[in-house]
């Protein structure tokens, strides 16, 4: 049974329970990550979710998304999902936090809620993915200009949280004024 990390409106854990539970009735809010692989020339790998996922099936979305453990750290399980879902390896050393956010979607085709807390990863690689076809339908990299026009054309092609994670990975990432 996997079980992901119960918090509270502050992002405190306040106990456990089984992954699919969370995703009922209202949802439970859950500790949650979004990975964004860049690769050197500044392409970010996204990813359309397999037919088989439970919820936001055929979605367009980030390049890994995915629960911690209970009381696993971060960036330990963005390492882990990376390898298990598109097959990279990723020195911890090159992924890190850039902020989180807490939101709620309710997938209608499933009736499953996403209610997280999700904390955005960054990291670079210029491997391609080997992806497992259970978690993966299609991949490809992408320039960020070019995605935020395919946003723009039809958001529905895209999981709830993706622009959510995406604007707080660009206010990291912008230049601060001195």
């Amino acid at each position: 049974m996997e079980e992901v990390e119960l918090l509270d409106g502050s992002g405190r854990t306040v106990g456990v329970a089984e992954k699919l539970e969370a995703h009922r009735g209202e949802g439970l809010l859950h500790r949650a990550f979004s990975v964004f692989l860049l690769r050197s020339d500044g392409a970010m790998l996204v990813h359309r979710r397999a037919s088989a996922k439970h919820h936001f099936r055929d979605l367009w979305t980030n390049s890994c998304c995915s629960h911690p453990r209970p009381g696993e750290p971060i960036v330990d399980a963005a390492v882990r999902r990376v390898r298990e879902e598109l097959g990279i390896d990723l020195d911890p050393s090159s992924l890190r936090e850039v902020g989180a956010f807490e939101y709620r979607a309710r997938d209608e085709d499933s009736g499953l809620v996403e209610h997280e807390w999700d904390h955005v990863v960054l990291g670079r690689s210029d491997v391609d993915p080997e992806p497992d076809p259970a978690e993966v339908g299609d991949w490809r990299w992408v320039r960020p200009e070019d995605l935020r026009a395919e946003f723009d054309d039809d958001p529905t092609r895209f999981t709830p949280w993706f622009p959510l994670a995406w604007s707080v990975l660009d206010d990291a990432l912008a230049p601060t004024d001195s």
